[in-house]
């Protein structure tokens, strides 16, 4: 067994020894070499808090297995004052908070180095990623102050003159420049090259598989960018099924929500929607959204929404919005929609008649991915909207504003436990109403207990909240407490409604089971087991 050697090291008088003290080192060595290597470090270590003078006096050997050292550490630096000529870009200085004068620049002598990587950052930053800070003809000014010229080696700087995708070749280009804010002919800054790649993790459909990488020639700069194409394309559907009231039959009810996203490598998004319900109401949306047109931000959306109410009416939307993608996290929006309502009775009423309305619309969008997470793939979800407009029907034209809200957030509070708050409203604001424009609502996406559609209302507003569990990595409970309230004016209606219940969630090759229990009351009325509704949903992605 090979014998240690231990260390002890002083300085020239008590305090010094304090002070080596002070910063440690390692006392006990399996070779004499790196015994060496540890009195040289400390040596680095002590030039660096300003005893610059700092030497080795001697090391001698005490016994067979004790080696002792003397370092002289002389008088300590304060302060180090560093002069530039006229070429320098004394502004960098201020932008680092430098305490400059006009000239020169002091820094306690403990912040040097990090003070100068600091520096030398900034001046890669603007391009030049091969530049080089030199401190020359350094001397001692005082006893606690030494002064020194910086020389800075600049050399060509540096464009990205070619960005190129490696592993997903297909990926929109218009993604590299809006999305990414990646552009050909920028300043190179691999700090900030590094920070815009991160912003692929935002996106559904693509990935990043590692750090990009540069190549640099002698008259080039070539950027690439490692990506991996996602499955994003889902198909969710619900099952429901609860106990009819009057006939005390059992009834179900259901929905089918398909969305296709960059099927065509353009990072568009096609969504079919269909669901009919237990009071014999079927709606059928179809949806397309085309982002960065013709390269620019500015994306299209379209959309047509059809609903009719068993042989009541049957109401057409068509909608087109033209958006900006501000950045990868905030869009706004304009645009016009227009609605067509069929009245199926044979005679109108005062309620319920044919009109033609049309909305001109603004639009804003903030979403907070947090994609890491496969159950729950968004942390923040903002969207409002507002439109102005007017409804035309056979007896007058009336002036309406529309607002619309769908905000959710949760709430990580750690591995396992999560709270989850959704707010969703709608308000129609107009002097009179017809049955066959008021915004319908209640279910499983909305307050859950009641039948899907079944309350009517020109103003609600409904909060979901759930506090959620995971007992894996893919199974979760969860809590259901939902509260709403509304308004409907043509039958002078104001109520408050409650919603509990709990759920469960399953993550399977297939996709996200989900099944919800749930039972609601109104302000007025008790709970009843009966009317409690049982919902079943799987999210499939491929």
């Amino acid at each position: 067994m090979a014998q240690t050697i231990n260390l002890k090291i002083r300085g020239e008088n008590e305090a010094s020894t304090q002070i080596i003290d002070s910063i440690g080192y390692l006392k006990t060595y399996k070779n004499y070499n790196r015994l060496q290597t540890e009195i040289t470090s400390l040596k680095d270590k002590l030039t660096k808090r300003g005893f610059i003078d700092t030497s080795i006096s001697k090391i001698t050997r005490q016994n067979d297995s004790l080696f002792e050292a003397q370092l002289i550490l002389g008088n300590r630096i304060e302060t180090i004052r560093i002069y530039y000529d006229s070429t320098f870009n004394s502004d960098l200085l201020e932008s680092l908070s430098f305490n400059s004068t006009e000239g020169f620049f002091e820094l306690h002598i403990t912040e040097l180095e990090t003070y100068l990587k600091t520096l030398n950052s900034t001046i890669a930053e603007q391009g030049d990623p091969f530049s080089t800070l030199q401190l020359i003809n350094i001397s001692k000014s005082t006893s606690t102050l030494i002064s020194a010229d910086l020389k800075v080696v600049t050399h060509q700087k540096r464009r990205i003159d070619k960005i190129i995708i490696k592993g997903y070749e297909k990926f929109p280009k218009s993604y590299v420049k809006h999305f990414l804010k990646l552009k050909t002919g920028k300043s190179f800054n691999l700090n900030d090259i590094k920070a815009k790649i991160e912003l692929l993790n935002d996106l559904r459909f693509a990935s990043k598989i590692k750090e990009p990488e540069v190549l640099f020639t002698k008259d080039s700069t070539t950027l690439y960018i490692y990506v991996e194409k996602s499955r994003t394309n889902n198909f969710d559907g619900f099952l429901g099924f609860g106990t009819n009231e009057d006939t005390n039959k059992i009834e179900f009810d259901g929905y089918m929500d398909l969305r296709l996203i960059n099927n065509l490598n353009y990072g568009e998004t096609l969504n079919l929607f269909y669901k009919s319900d237990e009071i014999d109401q079927q709606t059928f949306n179809v949806d397309a959204d085309l982002p960065y047109l013709f390269g620019t931000p500015i994306g299209l959306q379209v959309g047509l929404n059809i609903f009719r109410k068993d042989s009541t009416f049957l109401n057409a939307e068509q909608y087109a919005k033209i958006n900006y993608q501000i950045n990868a996290q905030h869009k706004v929006g304009v645009g016009i929609t227009s609605t067509t309502s069929t009245n199926l009775l044979e005679n109108d009423t005062d309620i319920l008649n044919d009109y033609k309305s049309s909305y001109y619309t603004v639009h804003y969008n903030y979403t907070k991915p947090q994609l890491y997470d496969p159950l729950f793939p968004i942390n923040f979800w903002f969207d409002f909207s507002a439109g102005l407009g007017d409804r035309t029907d056979d007896i007058s034209t009336q002036k309406q504003n529309v607002f619309e809200l769908e905000t959710y957030k949760i709430f990580n509070l750690n591995n396992r436990n999560s709270i989850y708050t959704r707010l969703n409203g709608a308000l129609l604001a107009s002097d009179n109403y017809l049955d066959n424009e008021l915004f319908r609502f209640g279910g499983i996406n909305s307050i859950r207990g009641f039948e899907e559609n079944s309350l009517v209302a020109n103003l609600f507003g409904v909060l979901n909240t759930e506090y959620r569990y995971r007992l894996s990595s893919t199974i979760f409970v969860h809590s259901v407490l939902d509260a709403a309230y509304f308004e409907n004016q043509l039958t002078n209606n104001k109520e408050k409604l409650f919603g509990f219940g709990f759920g469960l969630g399953l993550l399977t090759n297939a996709g996200l089971f989900r099944l919800n229990y749930s039972s609601g009351k109104t302000e007025s009325t008790s709970f009843k087991l009966s009317d409690s509704k049982v919902h079943l949903s799987l999210t499939a992605t491929f």
